[in-house]
């Protein structure tokens, strides 16, 4: 079934939205729900579809052509379209990753549209952000190396009439600069104030792995943006004050993130020793899980 509908899909055109959003939440979801041996099979399977891999770069260019709808959370029938597409593609990076799958046709995004598409968000849904940040979680771990995409933009392009890297920072974090890599960071924290459970697990999780791709391409570069003093008041205002407030999943991750970096100016003794208190007085058993595992990581880094 996998082999005719991704041809099928291949044969569509941008504007059958009713045929191919459907088609390619089924690609995705038979990605995820295989066994391993079966998974190996259904990346290469999509990843030999040429005409597919056509169709999923238009479907992802039309990011930065759409018309921001008027009401923000608003999702139209070509937003959903668009958030297949990026979470498609960011499972065929990953997988193709794991099990070094041949790719037959390159996709190819401009670096700098994808970070403005999350830095200037016009009235985009939440869910076409969540689908968004896990791409670029995907390309981040990756080292944007992976065979299937061509990162291209400013700061990728080669050539001698092309800009060069400004400072050794931007050289040592290529493709990303320097102030991309902290607009991206001020973009996600203020997409964390927003309190959305869905929201808050994908911007955590990017924000992360964006720090650990810093952490490898620079140290005083990751350890610089971990100790930001807005990390603090960000976690202020993710605190309602209620009962047990540090048990949310997305506080204990970051919590975690800033004890792994040792950003001793946003989390010190006194919120460790609270949340280890309210770990204590809970029940275990009724935590829901991401909670119970965002703690499990939690205690493990401390």
């Amino acid at each position: 079934l996998l082999f005719p509908v991704s041809n099928l899909c291949g044969k569509c055109r941008l504007r059958d939205t009713d045929l191919l959003q459907p088609s390619l939440n089924f690609l995705y979801w038979s990605l995820h729900q295989t066994t391993p041996c079966s998974q190996q099979r259904a990346v290469a399977v999509l990843l030999s579809n040429v005409s597919l891999l056509e169709l999923l770069q238009k479907v992802l260019e039309c990011t930065w052509l759409r018309s921001p709808p008027s009401v923000p959370a608003y999702l139209s029938a070509e937003d959903a379209l668009l958030c297949s597409g990026w979470l498609l593609v960011a499972s065929l990076l990953l997988y193709q990753h794991r099990y070094n799958t041949e790719v037959h046709q390159t996709l190819s995004l401009d670096l700098t549209e994808v970070l403005n598409a999350v830095i200037f968000r016009k009235k985009q849904p939440t869910l076409l952000l969540v689908s968004i940040l896990q791409f670029l979680r995907a390309v981040l771990r990756q080292n944007f190396s992976s065979s299937l995409l061509v990162i291209v933009g400013q700061n990728t392009a080669q050539g001698a009439t092309q800009p060069q890297p400004s400072s050794l920072q931007d050289a040592a974090l290529h493709p990303l600069a320097m102030r991309q890599v902290f607009s991206l960071v001020v973009s996600l924290q203020n997409l964390l104030v927003h309190k959305d459970l869905l929201l808050s697990q994908a911007v955590v999780a990017c924000l992360e792995t964006l720090v650990e791709y810093l952490y490898v391409k620079n140290q005083d570069v990751a350890l610089h943006v971990a100790s930001q003093p807005w990390h603090r008041f960000l976690l202020f205002t993710l605190l309602n004050g209620g009962q047990k407030s540090f048990l949310q999943p997305e506080v204990l991750r970051l919590m975690t993130l800033f004890l792994r970096y040792q950003s001793s100016n946003i989390i010190s003794q006194k919120e460790i020793s609270q949340i280890l208190q309210e770990a204590a007085e809970a029940n275990l058993a009724e935590l829901p899980e991401a909670t119970s595992r965002a703690l499990h990581l939690f205690l493990c880094q401390v």
